[in-house]
């Protein structure tokens, strides 16, 4: 009996010690954290910035191991440059401003996916104007904004089409009051992304009037624009970091692809000011131009070399760069999924 009870008494001994050690070992290795990641954009969170917002309240990029925090941007310059400084891990800016920041204030960012593989430049006029394309704009007044990238690409857009660039007015205004000022026939044509046609011909019509599209890719100017950039440190030092990021990007991507109408509703929930319809209407165009014949030909993220060499060749003429420089010292894609 005594040793049958000594024996007992041994097994629970040895599971009670267990059981601590076990707990002793989760306590001395606990979960791998979260890391913190900043994500900036562009520009404000209108429709066309659904797929990332989606890709937050999905949980796309917590499931690669990161926390994300996604904010509005003040143009790809100012994104740029916060990028650079560190005060962002990775964010959407404009190719031609990134090669800007390159060169000009030696920005050590670099291209690490592409996002729209042509450009979605375009000028917004009315109906009721009578211009129906770019020829038609001689002695016309274009409004737009400092620095602003469609009128350094205009000059090579008339060329395509015969027009003299001289011919036309370029009226300085605000951005946020651009479309009240070609609505209200003040001026004649308005610098906008032809994704931002949905929600800005609603308020035309609401006047009467109706609003065309002349997009700069279909007189032959097809130039990469929006990019994903992060440090050339980041790449180096945070490798699985980068590929984490740019794995829950287009993950992101595609699900809204997929989804459009739900990806809105998360966004909206997101981003209330936002009306649905709005969002898809411009969720849509966007997509249009991540997902197409130059994508799926050249790779998800990818950058053409050829198309590459033209984009910079534009940009390094609209903002004085060495037009000598290597494009591909930009852009490293080696850690996209």
């Amino acid at each position: 009996m005594r040793v049958r009870n000594w024996t007992r008494r041994l097994g629970q001994f040895a599971s009670g010690g267990a059981l601590a050690l076990a707990a002793a070992v989760a306590l001395s290795n606990p979960a791998k954290a979260e890391e913190d990641i900043h994500f900036l954009l562009d520009w404000i969170p209108s429709g066309e910035m659904a797929a990332y917002y989606a890709g937050w309240s999905k949980g796309f990029w917590k499931e690669e191991g990161l926390n994300i925090k996604i904010s509005r941007g003040y143009g790809s310059g100012d994104t740029t440059a916060k990028v650079a400084s560190n005060a962002a891990d990775f964010g959407i800016a404009d190719i031609a401003a990134v090669f800007a920041a390159r060169y000009r204030a030696k920005a050590p960012v670099q291209l690490i996916s592409s996002l729209y593989t042509f450009s979605p430049h375009s000028l917004f006029v009315l109906k009721s104007s009578g211009i129906k394309g770019f020829k038609d704009l001689a002695g016309k007044k274009i409004g737009i904004t400092p620095g602003n990238s469609h009128k350094l690409h205009f000059p090579a857009v008339a060329e395509r089409v015969g027009l003299n660039p001289d011919e036309v007015k370029w009226i300085n205004s605000d951005a946020s009051a651009m479309a009240a000022l070609l609505i209200g026939k003040k001026i004649d044509a308005a610098p906008f992304y032809s994704i931002h046609h949905y929600y800005q011909n609603k308020a035309a019509k609401k006047a009467g009037e109706e609003i065309l599209v002349l997009p700069f890719v279909e007189t032959g100017f097809a130039i990469y624009a929006a990019s994903i950039i992060t440090t050339e440190k980041t790449i180096k030092e945070r490798p699985e970091t980068v590929k984490k990021f740019l794995a829950g990007l287009w993950r992101s991507l595609k699900w809204a692809r997929d989804n459009q109408q739900e990806a809105c509703k998360l966004h909206v929930a997101k981003v209330p000011e936002v009306a649905l319809d709005d969002c898809m209407g411009s969720l849509k165009a966007m997509l249009g131009f991540v997902f197409n014949d130059s994508s799926e030909k050249t790779g998800l993220g990818k950058f053409e070399e050829k198309r590459l060499i033209f984009t910079y060749q534009v940009a390094a003429k609209g903002q004085k760069l060495d037009p000598n420089d290597d494009p591909n010292r930009a852009v490293n894609t080696s850690l996209l999924p």
